[in-house]
């Protein structure tokens, strides 16, 4: 069984037991969140879509920890203009742990 469901302007395709990273989200370790925005839950036999959501379906998480990737380096270079910009960037996320999908 798996489903996929939205949150922070992306979609996430998960299954029961599985580590996930979400952008940055501002709860502490160890709480209990659920995402109802459910947009497909795929059984052995159905799949079930909803139009944009299923409304009764919920998915329970653990938040595991919080960190931040690795970090990105951006140059921006013009030949011949003498111009050359550095810039990096480090994205935070959170680590979550899938604990159920209920379809209701």
């Amino acid at each position: 069984m798996y489903a996929i469901f939205k949150n922070g302007g992306k979609q996430y395709k998960v299954k029961k037991n599985q580590i996930i990273k979400l952008e940055k989200l501002n709860y502490d370790v160890g709480k209990k969140i659920q995402f109802k925005d459910v947009l497909m839950i795929s059984d052995e036999n159905t799949i079930e879509i909803g139009n944009p959501i299923l409304r009764k379906s919920i998915i329970s998480a653990d938040i595991i920890g919080h960190g931040r990737h690795k970090k990105i380096n951006i140059t921006k270079f013009n030949r011949r203009k003498h111009y050359l910009k550095h810039q990096g960037h480090r994205q935070s996320y959170t680590k979550i742990l899938i604990t159920d999908i209920c379809k209701n």
